[in-house]
């Protein structure tokens, strides 16, 4: 009795065994997740509050208008009236339609524009500035000159360029109206914008280039691989991630231009007039409800880039990830068989 005790007894104490490492398990990691939640509490709860209340409450100014109107029973009311969508239903298909899809495309038209520009002449700046060549250092600081310099002086140092008589024109030999409202106002736009802010794409690309291993490009030459196929199947593939967040970057903020064109050509000029400039317009002149609306529907443009951008482009390598992790841990250890003489050995 006592051995068929001790017999039945040794699975039970086996399994309580191997069952409390994994209890524990899971309390570590629900343990971890608590303080991971500890401490990213303060970061969550500062940006609710820098992020989260603002849009709140830009979304319901836009849901008022400010001024004085009569009701119904004809008297006047001043103060904020709540006029639910009406700012959104005046701004897509009111008196303020044509100059809201006039900005919407002229911001569209800025952001391609200059981001593919930018993008081709930043890489090409970051393959230069990689180069071991005497005077690299005066190289790189040079080329870093123009997105050092702030946006507005180098809105006026452009404006100074693109005058009737400046340079532009000299080198041109032509008399184009650049600061005036038309197409070379938006070209004007483009080129200072692209002139200005290359060198960040160029500066981020360059931190990527510099993570490559130079072994795989000896790699390449040895098996005869030219310039060009080592540039599309070497580096273009290896400096993607930097790549990507310098556009990312840059088309968040071309979506949100403001500063240069105002310097450069000025405000109320229908060629060059974006969303953010149309919104501190309607602020200007005391419409807080419809440029609340303006910026509201901005927010929206820019959030819907963002994330198509990502999506596109980075979020599937992150699920890939995670589903293959999700799997190996899923996965159960295969059986190890016992080893030929062990199993004679137990028979």
């Amino acid at each position: 009795m006592s051995g068929v005790t001790t017999t039945e007894s040794a699975p039970a104490a086996g399994t309580a065994a191997a069952g409390a490492p994994r209890d524990r398990g899971k309390g570590d990691v629900q343990g971890t997740r608590r303080l991971a939640a500890l401490l990213l509490s303060p970061t969550l709860l500062v940006l609710a509050l820098v992020i989260g209340y603002p849009v709140l409450a830009g979304f319901r100014e836009s849901l008022y208008a400010r001024g004085e109107g009569l009701d119904a029973d004809g008297f006047v009311v001043q103060g904020d009236r709540f006029v639910g969508l009406d700012n959104y239903t005046a701004i897509f298909q009111g008196d303020r339609a044509d100059a809201f899809w006039n900005a919407f495309s002229n911001t569209t038209f800025f952001t391609l524009t200059t981001v593919v520009l930018e993008t081709v002449i930043g890489v090409a700046m970051a393959l230069i500035m990689q180069q071991a060549f005497r005077g690299r250092a005066l190289v790189r600081a040079s080329i870093l000159v123009p997105w050092a310099i702030p946006t507005a002086i180098s809105g006026l140092l452009w404006r100074w360029i693109f005058q009737a008589d400046g340079a532009a024109n000299a080198v041109l030999r032509q008399e184009i109206l650049w600061t005036a409202d038309g197409f070379p106002a938006k070209m004007a736009v483009v080129i200072a914008e692209v002139w200005k802010t290359s060198p960040f794409i160029g500066l981020l690309v360059l931190a990527g280039l510099q993570m490559i291993p130079r072994d795989v490009y000896e790699a390449a030459r040895v098996d005869g691989a030219g310039a060009f196929q080592q540039f599309f199947r070497i580096t273009l593939p290896l400096v993607k991630p930097a790549l990507l967040v310098a556009v990312l970057f840059r088309m968040l903020d071309v979506l949100r231009m403001f500063d240069l064109p105002a310097v450069l050509i000025g405000v109320n000029q229908k060629s060059v007039e974006t969303l953010t400039m149309i919104a501190w317009f309607e602020a200007s002149n005391l419409r807080y409800g419809s440029a609340a609306a303006y910026a509201t529907v901005l927010f929206l443009y820019i959030a819907l880039i963002a994330y198509l951008f990502v999506k596109l482009l980075g979020a599937d390598i992150i699920g890939e990830a995670r589903q293959k992790t999700g799997r190996q841990k899923t996965r159960r250890p295969r059986a190890v068989r016992p080893a030929r003489g062990a199993r004679k050995a137990a028979a």
